[in-house]
């Protein structure tokens, strides 16, 4: 029988968590494959282009601004709360989407403000952003984070 470590809860708990410096050098080197996927589904012109151009793209936009905010946050206890503002942030411009105004119509016309915010409302976009948050929020929590300790 092993005997019981002197260590209190939260002392046990941050030394289970994955170092910062760690999470943060993986988190921006997802970035470096997230960003240039991400323009490349927006350019795509092959087969299913639009599903690349529009519904891929968006997944990837989800996912890219929920590791920015990662870089900054990198603790997998906020993933949650970053991944639920970021659809709801996503969610939110998609219905901006049906406003018109001239100021906005100006940097639409932008390939970076079509890229950022978008030009025309889809519902189908809605489902995209929740798989995006999902898949993002995975990440955060699960994939490559954790270091062993033997």
């Amino acid at each position: 029988m092993r005997p019981m470590s002197r260590q209190s809860a939260p002392e046990a708990a941050a030394g289970d968590r994955p170092d910062p410096g760690l999470v943060r050098r993986r988190t921006l080197l997802s970035l470096l494959v997230v960003t240039p996927l991400g323009l490349l589904f927006k350019l795509y012109p092959g087969p299913g282009h639009r599903w690349f151009n529009n519904y891929g793209a968006g997944v990837l936009y989800v996912i890219f601004w929920c590791l920015v905010l990662f870089l900054i946050w990198p603790r997998q206890e906020r993933a949650t709360r970053i991944a639920a503002g970021v659809l709801a942030a996503t969610c939110v411009l998609e219905v901006l989407q049906l406003w018109h105004p001239p100021l906005l119509e100006q940097v639409r016309a932008t390939f970076p403000g079509r890229a950022l915010l978008g030009t025309t409302f889809a519902w189908w976009d809605l489902p995209h952003y929740v798989l995006g948050a999902a898949l993002a929020w995975w990440w955060m929590r699960f994939a490559g984070l954790t270091t062993s300790s033997a």
